[in-house]
């Protein structure tokens, strides 16, 4: 398990080599001048000439990307040219709330998903297969930024159950985690049916059932923890989508998050920001992926990693 774990990390590396790569080359290709953005258009062309020199951005773009990486290595992704204060910084105070905004949304989506894939799996045809899944079909489809929009006029502006925005408090992550969380609802739940459906045809739940169990037990003790490594594999590639679905979602509620700052940052020309945050996104949902890994062998002890 140990030599699998290093491996896994191993490979981080050439992922986010990859990462600031392409990162690096479409910021480039992006129109429009940092300095100039930053100075203003009409600002003398002295300054902005000024302003170049002193980000580094009158250097060949070679020169550029080798600069950033070797600081990178070091932990440090450079200073925003907006906010006048290290990536770094920025980055630590975005990301702890992109998180529990994920963390909070994965969450419902699992209790959603799981719930609904069992009693579907369960009753399977009946009236509540039928409408969860077409209602799996109308989450998978929502686009989150609309999904969002409807959210805020109905329980915001209609009903003033929850804010249409901001933060500070639970309440103020509650819609934007069921916008964010609704398309992995649906997806786990399609998924938790189908590997249901599989795992109850099997011959040792028949076995189970004439044993005499009860059905709770050998739906929830037997069935379901066997039909659960497709449905990890599946929690894990929804979070790490969750980090990187957060930029509409936080754009659209206006949450201090990673993704609204790599919005900002794109707007902005700040290629510091986009490449630290494009950075940190990609090697979280490595990580995830790591741990979705390890996680299998807590359902099925029969998997080993050698």
């Amino acid at each position: 398990m140990l030599h699998y774990i290093l491996k896994r990390l191993a490979m981080l590396i050439p992922v986010l080599f990859g990462v600031t790569v392409v990162s690096f080359s479409l910021l480039q290709i992006v129109p429009g001048d940092p300095a100039v953005l930053l100075a203003g258009e009409d600002a003398n062309p002295d300054f902005i000439e000024a302003i170049r020199k002193e980000y580094g951005f009158d250097q060949p773009l070679h020169v550029q990307y080798f600069r950033f990486i070797s600081h990178a290595v070091q932990g440090d992704f450079g200073v925003s040219i907006r906010n006048r204060e290290p990536v770094v910084n920025l980055l630590v105070q975005r990301f702890a709330f992109t998180v529990q905004l994920s963390f909070l949304s994965i969450l419902i989506a699992a209790f959603i998903g799981l719930v609904a894939g069992v009693i579907s799996a369960t009753r399977q045809y009946s009236i509540f297969d039928n409408l969860s899944m077409v209602g799996a079909l109308f989450g998978i489809s929502m686009p989150i930024f609309w999904l969002g929009l409807l959210l805020m006029l109905v329980f915001s502006v209609h009903l003033g159950w929850f804010p249409a925005g901001g933060s500070g408090e639970l309440r103020h992550l509650v819609l934007p985690a069921i916008a964010l969380g609704a398309a992995s609802a649906a997806v786990i739940a399609r998924m938790t049916r189908a590997s249901m459906l599989e795992v109850v045809r099997q011959d040792y739940i028949r076995t189970a059932r004439a044993n005499g169990l009860r059905e709770w037990v050998v739906i929830y003790k037997h069935a379901l923890k066997n039909a659960m490594i497709p449905v990890i594999t599946v929690f894990g590639l929804e979070f790490g989508y969750m980090l990187g679905g957060a930029v509409l979602t936080e754009t659209v509620f206006s949450l201090p998050g990673v993704g609204r700052l790599m919005v900002e940052g794109i707007f902005q020309r700040d290629y510091a920001v986009v490449q630290g945050s494009m950075i940190l996104v990609a090697a979280t949902f490595v990580l995830v992926n790591l741990v979705t890994d390890i996680a299998y062998a807590l359902f099925d002890p029969k998997i080993r990693y050698e």
